[in-house]
């Protein structure tokens, strides 16, 4: 992965996350805590402010993933 690459993904990572908190503020406030328990859950070590900087985000490129799966299927 190059720079850009990890930029770009970083960005994206910080706009899921800004969403998310925003999102489950709402949900709170909307008195929604089923809603936003659901997204706890799902998100809970990206709200975690303990462990936000650490949580590893996995990337596949979807390009390099249909491309080796097509080498793979070819024979």
């Amino acid at each position: 992965m190059n720079n850009l690459d990890a930029l770009r993904i970083s960005r994206q990572r910080d706009a899921i996350y800004d969403w998310v908190v925003g999102r489950f503020r709402v949900q709170i406030s909307e008195n929604d805590i089923d809603g936003a328990m659901a997204l706890a859950d799902e998100f809970f070590e990206w709200m975690d402010p303990d462990n936000l900087d650490s949580e590893q985000t996995f990337f596949i490129n979807e390009n390099d993933l249909k491309q080796r799966y097509e080498e793979l299927t070819r024979s």
